[in-house]
């Protein structure tokens, strides 16, 4: 409804069906829990039923995680679970087939029209602050989805936000299905070299020639400011690799990072962490300055909700936070640690690694060569990585179940102190 207004009124489209609102969902995998992950299934199928029950709210596609994405990678069988549900909605049932059956429901409208008013006054606000491009570059955008996921898991933490599993409704018998041998797909390191090899194959067998001069019109197309369009089709066409075309546009315009949305200050919301924030107090004293926290995110995901939430935790509860947002290599995580210890000459106390994509065990391998940190990592990461990743010498493995946030916090703090007593000593990192 509001996508018909807008480019009606704002941008004059007169055709209907030039209006029309051609979407996709995702059903929201945020909501997915490790624990008794059987869960998910009733939690996927209601959201799906969301978003196509009504007929002026149906989506144009609907894309359903599977029931152990919170655990990790799902496997073939886990792919073909969900996509059986949207088949059974789609072939065993006749929803699709009415018009709009929440028409005339005086409960629906009203709340629809409270959405409507809530979204405009949005709407209205990021125009002020200069549009979209704006409020992403000031970090408006950012900043609003952390702080709105930093409430929903307060209160689930408090127990205001009921999830069934989680903090309440606990007890549970053993599943066969998540205690099943490979309950999640792992990546091999042989995927990896397979895919190398592919690649190094495909720039083998390609007319080198042509995909070089591909090359040299990107980046004239790029540093004159001419539409970069034709010269990227006749890369596609020469062969280039995606991986040549963004390092070829990066000479060009460098490489875009996007506010982390979260702050340096504190909170003035002090709920549940008085006795935390003391803690902090206490061993940055025996410290000598402000406990330090290095949050990473290694790997290609963009996953990045836990490692925010855990930022936004550390600094509320009085840690020194430096986060540098997603999608670096664990070389550059490395140079977070310098960049972080440069000011004067201060410690890292404490690195955090974050991955959903595999990345942490060579992240944290790389962590643990270049100086003695102690480092916690945490993520979608299955029993036997974590296994894996404490014999190198990680400090703590933390998944989704870990949801209390200040017990992470206390646990953090007792490895930093556990460290400081063993003489645990930051090497000079290069």
């Amino acid at each position: 409804m509001l996508w018909d207004e807008i480019t009606a009124q704002r941008y004059g489209v007169a055709d209907p069906k030039q209006r029309l609102f051609r979407y996709g969902v995702q059903v929201n995998s945020l909501g997915l829990t490790e624990q008794q992950p059987e869960n998910n299934v009733t939690r996927i199928l209601l959201e799906m039923l969301a978003v196509t029950l009504s007929k002026s709210a149906r989506a144009r596609a609907v894309q359903l995680p599977a029931w152990n994405e919170a655990l990790g990678l799902p496997r073939p069988w886990d792919q073909q679970w969900s996509l059986r549900t949207q088949q059974i909605l789609a072939y065993e049932t006749d929803l699709l087939e009415y018009g709009d059956i929440f028409d005339g429901s005086p409960v629906i409208s009203a709340k629809v029209e409270e959405l409507k008013r809530e979204a405009k006054a949005e709407l209205a606000h990021i125009m002020a602050l200069g549009g979209a491009v704006a409020a992403v570059e000031q970090g408006y955008m950012k900043r609003q989805l952390v702080e709105s996921n930093t409430r929903r898991l307060e209160a689930i933490e408090r127990g205001e936000q009921t999830v069934v599993g989680v903090n309440r409704f606990q007890e549970t018998e053993d599943s066969p299905l998540a205690g099943a041998a490979e309950t999640v797909l792992t990546v091999s390191p042989q995927a990896e070299r397979e895919q190398i090899e592919r690649l190094q194959s495909w720039r083998a067998a390609r007319e080198e020639r042509a995909a070089s001069a591909a090359l040299r019109e990107l980046r004239a197309a790029a540093s004159e400011n001419r539409n970069i369009m034709p010269a990227s089709v006749a890369c596609a066409k020469a062969g280039v690799t995606t991986g040549e075309w963004g390092f070829a546009l990066r000479e060009r315009f460098g490489e875009y990072r996007a506010p982390t949305g979260v702050g340096q200050a504190m909170r003035n919301e002090t709920i549940g962490l008085d006795d935390l924030r003391a803690q902090v107090d206490r061993l940055s004293s025996k410290l000598g300055r402000r406990l330090k926290f290095v949050l990473g995110k290694p790997g290609l995901d963009g996953h990045s909700n836990g490692a925010e939430q855990i930022a936004v935790r550390a600094r509320d509860a009085g840690m020194d936070i430096f986060y540098d947002g997603i999608r670096l290599t664990p070389r550059a995580d490395c140079r977070s640690c310098a960049i972080a210890e440069r000011p004067r000459g201060w410690t890292v106390h404490l690195v955090g690694l974050a991955s959903c994509a595999g990345a942490g065990r060579r992240g944290a391998t790389a962590q643990r060569r270049v100086g003695a940190h102690p480092v916690v990592v945490g993520g979608i990461i299955p029993p036997e990585d974590a296994r894996k990743l404490e014999k190198l010498g990680i400090a703590a493995v933390y998944t989704p179940k870990d949801f209390d946030l200040n017990r992470v916090m206390t646990d953090v703090l007792r490895i930093v102190e556990t460290a400081v007593e063993n003489n645990c000593r930051v090497d000079k990192i290069v």
